[in-house]
């Protein structure tokens, strides 16, 4: 299977979000107590990380249909 450049363009922007989800993972982590019991305030952190990385995902899609059709 070749490779063009719109499959390493979707390729690089997915894992490209997935990185900032997983940096994004690790802050809170970090901030919120490291490996103790994750507090309140970590926890809302954690469903708005979720939430943000869904809309992400969708604009990225949305991105990538573009960028597909104006080629």
């Amino acid at each position: 299977m070749e490779i063009d450049a719109e499959l390493r363009r979707q390729i690089t922007v997915s894992l490209a979000a997935a990185a900032v989800f997983i940096v994004g993972l690790v802050g809170i982590g970090v901030t919120f107590g490291g490996s103790t019991v994750l507090p309140e305030a970590g926890a809302i952190a954690l469903v708005a990380l979720l939430a943000g990385f869904v809309l992400l995902m969708a604009g990225v899609g949305t991105y990538l249909m573009r960028a597909e059709d104006g080629a």
